[in-house]
């Protein structure tokens, strides 16, 4: 039995649920938590080509 995929709308509306608890005053963990998503940081790890 193969992973779900999951619908553009279902993606979207996924992302949204954060930005809403944000808006209303909850820290981005806090937000994160809440909706089940992982808080990750956007600048690149172990394999980041920045010099």
């Amino acid at each position: 039995m193969g992973r779900k995929r999951h619908s553009p709308e279902e993606i979207t509306g996924k992302l949204r649920e954060p930005e809403v608890l944000i808006a209303r005053g909850q820290t981005t963990p806090q937000a994160a938590r809440a909706t089940g998503l992982r808080s990750r940081p956007i600048s690149g790890g172990a394999g980041s080509t920045a010099a």
